[in-house]
C-alpha cells in the first residue's frame, strides 16, 4: 500500500517500513520547542525525572507570549525558562530583544526542514508543515517527556488531501483559501487528520501563504497541517544557509489512501472573513461589507500574518490613509528581522502617518494578553487565527478574522470593508 507524506515521516521516525493510520508509534523527535506560558510545566517535568535533556541542541526556548514582561506572574514564567537555559546551557534561546513569534522566527532562521518530526507545546505548532516537516502540537507534559527522551508517541492520522486549482483572485491570499476550507468542512471537519494541502495553486502560493495555511489546519481539528516541499521551498531554505543535503523530501505515493479528497477552485473564492465565534463562520467580502458592521479595533499581527508579505500588503492599503476616528489600528511584526525590514522599507512611516502604533515582536493581544484588548461590546477585526468567546479581551467582545488587506481596509473606513473600497 502506498504512503502519504505525513505516513512516511512517521514510518522513518518510528524505524518501520510503513505506517497505517491508526497504528500508535514511538518516534524520534528532531526538535522539541515551548514558549514562556507552556515551557515552565514542561520544565518542571523534566526536573521531577531527574534526567539531562536527550539533546540540547534539539530543543528550543521561546519566550514569545508576554514578553516584554506584562507582568509580574510572567515575569516569574520567563525567568523559569532563562534559568534552565543557563543550567542546561541550550543554544536555541533568544531574549527580549532578539525573540519573535515561535512559529514565525523557527522557519525564519532556518531551524524547520523537510522531512523533520517537530513537537511544540502550542496548537499552532501544525504551521511548519508548510516547509514539508511533520509538526504538531501538544501538552507540556508531553513536551517534557520529549526533551527528556527525544522521544514522542503518536497515533498515525488518516489524511485528507485538499487539491486547490485555478488562478486567485485579486486581494485574494493564503489566508482566505484557509478561511474558505474551514468554513467548508467546519471547525471538527480534520478532527485528528493530517490536512495535505496539494495542486497547482499551492505549487504557485509563496512560502509565507503556505505557513498561514498550515498554521490554520489546528482550526480545523486538525493533527497536523502539510505541504510537499519543492523548488520554492528549497529556494526559501537556501536564503536561510540550509543546504539540500539537510533535508530529506517526501512526496506521497500515487497510491496513497486518504479518508477523503476535496477539490478546491480558487477561482470560486473571494477574500474571506470569520465571523464571531469561530474561524467556521465565514462569509465572503462582497456579502459582510453589506452589513455595515462597524469596528474599534484592526490588528495586523501574529503567528498567523505578522510576517514581512503581510505587512507590505497593509501598507499598500494604509499608504496615504487615515485610521478612521476612535478605531484603533495595532501592527506587531512578528520577528525582529521582519520588524527591522519593515523600518527598512519604509513601512513604519506608512503606518505611523496612518495612525496605526506598532509594537516589539509578541503574541500579546492574539490571545488576549496584553497589546490590545477588546472591551465589553467593541468589535475587533484582526489578522490572527481564533475568534472564539473572549479570545483577544472581553467574554462580551465580538472578533472578525480576516487578511492583512481587508483589517487595513477596515481600519480605514471604521467599518469591515474590501480594500476595494479604499482604493476605488
Amino acid at each position: 500500500m502506498g504512503m502519504t507524506i505525513t505516513q512516511k515521516i512517521l514510518a522513518e521516525k518510528s524505524s518501520q517500513d510503513e505506517v497505517k493510520p491508526g497504528d500508535i508509534i514511538l518516534a524520534d523527535v528532531d526538535l522539541a520547542f515551548a514558549n514562556d506560558v507552556t515551557a515552565p510545566i514542561s520544565i518542571d517535568f523534566v526536573k521531577k525525572l531527574g534526567v539531562e535533556v536527550f539533546d540540547k541542541k534539539k530543543i528550543a526556548l521561546i519566550p514569545d507570549h508576554f514578553t516584554p514582561n506584562k507582568d509580574i506572574n510572567s515575569a516569574n514564567q520567563c525567568k523559569i525558562m532563562r534559568d534552565f537555559v543557563k543550567e542546561k546551557n541550550v543554544p536555541n534561546y533568544w531574549e527580549t530583544g532578539e525573540v519573535g513569534i515561535e512559529h514565525a522566527l523557527l522557519p525564519e532562521q532556518g531551524y524547520i526542514k523537510p522531512g523533520m518530526l517537530i513537537v511544540g507545546a502550542d496548537s499552532h505548532t501544525c504551521t511548519h508543515g508548510a516547509l514539508g516537516a511533520f509538526a504538531t502540537g501538544m501538552g507540556s507534559t508531553d513536551l517534557g517527556f520529549a526533551f527528556a527522551t527525544g522521544k514522542t508517541w503518536l497515533r498515525v492520522p488518516e489524511t485528507i488531501k485538499f487539491n486547490y486549482t485555478g488562478k486567485k483572485n485579486r486581494w485574494v491570499y493564503g489566508k482566505d483559501l484557509i478561511l474558505y476550507t474551514i468554513g467548508k468542512i467546519g471547525v471538527s471537519g480534520a478532527l485528528y487528520k493530517s490536512m495535505e494541502f496539494t495542486g497547482s495553486a499551492i505549487r504557485e502560493l509563496p512560502i509565507e501563504e503556505r505557513l498561514t495555511m498550515c498554521n490554520m489546519a489546528i482550526e480545523a481539528g486538525g493533527k497536523n497541517g502539510i505541504i510537499q516541499a519543492d523548488e520554492l521551498t528549497d529556494k526559501y531554505l537556501a536564503e536561510r544557509g540550509v543546504k539540500k543535503e539537510d533535508y530529506t523530501v517526501y512526496k506521497s505515493d500515487d497510491t496513497a489512501e486518504y479518508s477523503n479528497i476535496i477539490d478546491i477552485n480558487l477561482e470560486n473564492i473571494e477574500p474571506q472573513v470569520a465571523c464571531p465565534h469561530l474561524p467556521e463562520n465565514t462569509k465572503g467580502i462582497s456579502e459582510i461589507a453589506k452589513e455595515d458592521i462597524k469596528i474599534d479595533q484592526a490588528f495586523i499581527g501574529s503567528c498567523t500574518n505578522g510576517r514581512i508579505s503581510d505587512l507590505r500588503e497593509a501598507a499598500k492599503i494604509l499608504k496615504n490613509n487615515k485610521v478612521a476616528k476612535f478605531v484603533r489600528l495595532i501592527i506587531i511584526p512578528a520577528t525582529v528581522d521582519i520588524y527591522r525590514q519593515a523600518l527598512k522599507e519604509g513601512l513604519f512611516d506608512i503606518f505611523l502617518n496612518a495612525g496605526a502604533v506598532i509594537s516589539t515582536p509578541t503574541c500579546g493581544p492574539c490571545l488576549g494578553g496584553y497589546m490590545g484588548i477588546l472591551a465589553d461590546n467593541e468589535v475587533g477585526i484582526s489578522t490572527s487565527n481564533r475568534n472564539f468567546v473572549g479570545r483577544m479581551g472581553s467574554s462580551k467582545s465580538f472578533l472578525y478574522l480576516s487578511s492583512p488587506s481587508i483589517a487595513a481596509a477596515s481600519a480605514i473606513t471604521g467599518k469591515i470593508s474590501s480594500p476595494e473600497e479604499v482604493l476605488k
